[in-house]
């Protein structure tokens, strides 16, 4: 019997899933790091321990769900976080953490290209909003406050990159993440000239441009031994977990949408053109030699609810924050949508679409004598889905969406995607796999393996359950509150910008 492997190097956590070959799930295995932030605005993590983990639930769950049931596997298929950037020196050893999307250290660097002459053709050529969650703005930060690394840097990488180096000697970056970096061009399919000489780099320094389905390298033996893996195992590049989640969500119809709700979130569309957005708003990447992925992500998903869960939630078990969020929406269903006037400003995290301010903050606002810790649990969740309709609106500018494919932890909870159906008047339907990451992943490696002629017949394979249907009622009140949601955002910008320069 034969299987498919694919590694998804999270935000928070590697998640390891195993299909045979009709793609039914065998198993999957999930494994935690943690993020630090050692100064306001920082975002890192430590790719060793990244490694480390991945190795650790990777040979485990080969040795307990795949290896006992005599499985071979066939391919290894990665995806990872978009936007990460790890500095390495000439022998590959990191002269930092990884930096994260979350990372907001560079909004003056951003601020400085925004209001520069390239602005416009940085994002035009790219299809990367100009944000401090750009590798591109990134490694400018380094150059201008590190310089003694900087110096030392050889390569700029992605956490992707360098796990796939780890294992198999090999420095690539796919094209689908390499344009979600902000230094590649996402017509010509190479990196741009105009932003290398930006950030103040070479060529050189970034790792080789390889498609998604690119398969050449090759597990280093000590790993073929001790993972029991074959040396022709092949080694997929993959893509980036927005790509895919969008991929295995189903969505290739130009009408269909995807929302992923994890711990950031986001709202995309495929097309085989690229969404012009004067405003620089909307991202657009590449998912193969004919698709782009197209949309807008935020900062505060799941993670803006798990904050709320961890802060004021009831742990029944040490640090188990999951039974304590399914105990909050509990009480959240208590509640009636619009939390009876009270209204959340999720950006705990700054903001990416559609306002891209890394200085936005958390507001809770209408708090009266009468609300309780309920009607809290109720308008956080809310806010969150208030945003995702933000990022909606602008994408309506561009696309009739008529359906919506629903995935990630957060966003697959019952009450929030009713609560999204609600919001957006629009049905939800919940993808077959919670980590729709995960079945793109088996979807584009099923194509490389010539299961599936293309990935628009991989795509029509998945089939999405019957939709939440909104409730009208609901969805009238929530018409009455979004555009106070949205005259706070607007109303506010100046003062988070105030509140970040003290």
């Amino acid at each position: 019997m034969e299987c498919i492997i694919s590694i998804e190097l999270g935000t928070n956590a590697v998640r390891v899933y195993a299909f045979d070959v009709s793609g039914r799930i065998i198993g999957s295995s999930k494994g935690a790091y943690p993020t630090f932030h050692p100064y306001p605005d920082y975002s890192e993590q430590d790719p060793e321990q990244i490694f480390i983990t991945m190795l650790y639930v990777l040979k485990n769950f080969l040795s307990e769900k795949v290896h006992p049931y005599k499985y071979r596997v066939v391919s290894v298929c990665f995806s990872a976080s978009m936007h990460s950037l790890l500095v390495t020196d000439k022998k590959g050893v990191p002269l930092s953490n990884v930096i994260t999307w979350a990372d907001n250290r560079s909004k003056e660097e951003a601020r400085q290209l925004r209001g520069s002459e390239v602005a416009g053709a940085v994002y035009e050529t790219t299809g990367t909003p100009i944000h401090p969650m750009s590798p591109l703005v990134k490694i400018a930060w380094f150059r201008n406050n590190e310089p003694e690394i900087f110096k030392k840097a050889a390569k700029f990488l992605s956490i992707k990159s360098y796990i796939i180096h780890q294992l198999t000697g090999e420095l690539v970056t796919d094209l689908s993440l390499a344009s979600a970096t902000g230094l590649l061009n996402i017509h010509s399919r190479q990196w741009e000239p105009v932003a290398l000489d930006y950030a103040g780099i070479s060529q050189g320094q970034l790792p080789g441009l390889v498609p998604i389905f690119y398969s050449e390298c090759k597990l280093k033996s000590q790993y073929q031994i001790s993972l029991g893996l074959g040396a022709d195992t092949k080694i997929i590049a993959g893509s980036s977990d927005g790509c895919f989640a969008t991929l295995g969500a189903g969505v290739m119809n130009g009408n269909m949408a995807t929302i992923t709700i994890e711990d950031s979130s986001a709202m995309r569309v495929i097309g085989t053109e690229v969404l012009k957005d004067d405003s620089g708003r909307l991202f657009n990447y590449i998912l193969d030699d004919k698709y782009y992925v197209s949309g807008g992500p935020s900062n505060n998903g799941g993670i803006a609810f798990e904050w709320f869960a961890s802060q004021f939630g009831e742990l029944e078990n040490g640090y188990d924050t999951e039974s304590s969020v399914r105990n909050l929406f509990q009480q959240a269903e208590r509640v009636t949508a619009g939390a009876e006037g009270l209204i959340f400003l999720p950006y705990l995290l700054g903001e990416r679409a559609p306002i891209w301010n890394a200085n936005a903050r958390g507001v809770y606002f209408g708090v009266n004598i009468n609300h309780e810790r309920k009607h809290f649990i109720r308008a956080t969740a809310e806010g969150i889905l208030y945003e995702m309709y933000s990022i909606a609106r602008m994408l309506m500018e561009h696309r009739t969406i008529k359906m919506v494919s629903v995935n990630g932890s957060f966003g697959t909870i019952p009450l929030v995607t009713q609560m999204l159906a609600d919001v957006f008047n629009k049905p939800m339907s919940v993808s077959p796999n919670a980590s729709a990451v995960s079945t793109g992943a088996f979807l584009l490696s099923a194509t490389k393996l010539g299961i599936y002629k293309d990935l628009e017949e991989a795509a029509l394979s998945v089939h999405l359950p019957d939709p939440f249907v909104p409730d009208t009622a609901n969805h009238d009140l929530y018409r009455k509150y979004f555009p106070l949601f949205e005259q706070l955002t607007s109303t506010l910008g100046g003062a988070f910008d105030l509140l970040s320069n003290i």
